[in-house]
């Protein structure tokens, strides 16, 4: 059941002593922003929004005369203060210094006795939460699209706000765009809305800046449960239906597992190719990739993933970013309880044993201090910590957890950690109180086994790590012995029966340099350049530039300039550019492909190919 926006209020609790957040400017510590109501027009011409955002706030120290906002090339033209939500005069504000990775401080000076101030406002077109496609870029290739992507510190730039994890609010909104076009947000969605260019949203509960998500665009619904749906452009929606058709299934396996479902409905938006990330987790409305559309819910375990989120990230959310992993590690392991409950347990122990080879291979390139799952980001960009790290030693940590106390005892203790903490946003410390109380405490015996502090603190993995692992996997791996022997030719390996998961397994575990002629014998027999499952694809051209397969350059080229997911184009980038030849090649996809990406994306790839 939805709670009106004043039961909600009174659920926060443990988030109004303010920890320093290293990413933001704001003073919450002083002044705490309670409500944010929204007036925005969406205009595609000059690719920016424009209007109001008025928040109203709390003073937290009554010696305080300025609210401390967050922004990022906003460009700002009047703010004023109230002290009755009604009448509004103008007030003193000044733009501090810009840094390149938190933006400019907004400092707004508030007249004795306001309790709200209205900022007026237009984004910068290259703003980094933005993302403005044309036509061409869309599925449809009729009308222009727009979506957004707050987290990790993007909010700030298209809204002025407190942009912190440690602050909940409650929003509103009316958003103006094109007659033709659909605006959708995180948020009370009606499906049905006239098709007017005049919406207007309301989210009751308390949510992160992060969480705050709009989507414009030629969209479509369809109903796939009582409270689950998803939007989709008219190419797209039908597969999109089909596809997701288990999500209400899902709802009902995590309710059963760790409670009620607090948000009303949960109804999922299919993005453009563009979209940097395979989902994000915006309540109520999941923003995801088409890249999942596989046509057999192969890759559905990222719906799992972002509906895990309604509870392990949007009900109990991290403080700050250096506690990402309260997120996004409770995420993971719940995302593989819910596979297992609606998939069964060989479906969950392939996808977790994938994890655990992707998470090893990638901890050996990083730095140690990025091996930790509470990771120091003081002066650097939070998106520094979205590795694997959080995700996959985050849900080992639990599954180490759920194996020595007992699967029904972890989850009575996580069930009553989401209803303790729920609409609040804690640190790394609160968790570990936590559990030391209400599960270390009480069975001592099982806690020597479990060293916290290591998992935590220490970076890798400790040696009582759980090592998931997959019958299923070891009968592929004897099939591709046989092969890389001669015992077998291709045709006659046993594929007709594999998953996904089992195709990837597979091609991992094949030889680095395989060589091109190998690479030749299986595609003639399996036709793998031309699969039209990303995650076959994204391995199989990987491996093409590792093995210089040549066959295989026209599909990378195609795949690197229609989706901009970062999972997928970062490390056939940093493939690309370990050599010569693959370093010009990525310079000439990068030229034609850059225009298409996501400003994320953008930053990120910059990098890699300079």
């Amino acid at each position: 059941m939805v709670k009106s926006s004043a039961d909600v209020g009174a659920l926060v609790g443990s988030d109004e002593s303010a920890v320093r957040d290293f990413h933001s400017y704001s003073n919450p510590q002083e002044v705490r922003v309670r409500h944010v109501d929204l007036d925005l027009g969406v205009d595609f011409e000059q690719k920016i929004l424009k209007g109001t955002a008025t928040l109203t706030f709390e003073k937290v120290s009554q010696k305080s005369n300025a609210l401390v906002l967050d922004t990022r090339a906003l460009n700002i033209s009047m703010v004023e203060a109230s002290a009755d939500g009604r009448r509004f005069s103008n007030t003193e504000f000044t733009l501090g210094a810009n840094d390149p990775v938190l933006g400019a401080p907004l400092n707004i000076s508030l007249p004795e006795g306001a309790t709200g101030v209205r900022i007026h406002y237009a984004t910068s077109p290259g703003a980094s939460g933005l993302q403005w496609l044309g036509p061409q870029q869309t599925a449809g290739k009729q009308q222009p699209f727009l979506f957004t992507q707050s987290q990790a510190i993007h909010a700030r730039s298209w809204i002025p706000l407190q942009d912190t994890p440690q602050v909940r609010v409650t929003y509103t909104a009316h958003v103006r765009t094109p007659s033709r076009l659909m605006a959708v947000m995180s948020a009370e969605n009606n499906p049905s809305a006239l098709r007017n260019g005049d919406y207007r949203f309301r989210m009751v509960q308390p949510i992160p800046s992060y969480l705050i998500a709009l989507a414009v665009g030629d969209l479509r619904f369809r109903a796939l449960g009582r409270r689950t749906g998803v939007y989709a452009e008219p190419p797209v929606i039908e597969k999109a239906a089909r596809e997701f058709i288990d999500t209400e299934k899902m709802v009902e396996a995590t309710e059963r597992l760790y409670g009620p479902y607090r948000w009303g409905r949960y109804d999922l938006l299919v993005l453009p190719p563009s979209f940097p990330y395979g989902g994000m987790e915006n309540p109520r409305l999941t923003f995801a990739t088409p890249t999942v559309l596989a046509g057999d819910k192969s890759l559905v375990s990222l719906i799992a993933h972002e509906l895990a989120h309604s509870w392990s990230g949007n009900l109990v959310t991290n403080a700050t970013w250096s506690d990402f992993w309260l997120n996004e590690g409770f995420t993971t392991y719940i995302e593989r309880r819910i596979i297992e409950a609606v998939y069964g347990r060989a479906r969950e122990e392939m996808e977790a044993a994938l994890g655990l080879r992707s998470l090893e291979e990638e901890m050996a390139g990083l730095e140690e201090r990025d091996r930790v799952l509470h990771i120091d980001l003081k002066g650097r960009d939070p998106d520094a910590g979205s590795t694997g790290v959080p995700y996959e030693k985050g849900a080992l940590f639990l599954r180490s957890l759920e194996e020595t106390f007992g699967r029904a005892r972890f989850d009575q203790f996580l069930k009553s950690y989401f209803a303790h903490f729920a609409f609040q946003s804690i640190r790394t410390e609160d968790f570990v109180s936590y559990l030391k109380a209400n599960l270390l405490d009480k069975y001592p015996a099982q806690a020597a086994r479990v060293p916290v502090e290591e998992w935590i603190y220490k970076p890798g993995l400790p040696e009582s790590a759980p090592r998931p692992a997959s019958d299923a996997f070891a009968r592929v791996e004897a099939e591709a012995k046989r092969w890389l022997k001669g015992e077998i030719a291709p045709a006659k390996i046993q594929t007709a029966a594999w998953s996904t998961q089992e195709w990837l397994h597979f091609l991992k575990s094949l030889p680095e340099d395989l060589g091109s002629a190998r690479m030749s014998e299986l595609d003639r027999a399996f036709r793998l350049t031309s699969s039209g499952n990303s995650e076959i694809a994204f391995q199989w051209l990987l491996m093409a530039i590792r093995n210089r397969y040549e066959a295989a350059y026209p599909k990378l080229e195609e795949f690197l300039t229609t989706i901009g997911r970062r999972k997928f184009i970062r490390p056939l980038y940093e493939e690309l550019m370990k050599t010569p030849e693959g370093r010009e090649r990525a310079r000439s996809i990068y030229r034609r492909a850059r225009a298409g990406y996501h400003p994320i994306a953008v930053a990120m790839i910059d990098e890699i190919v300079k």
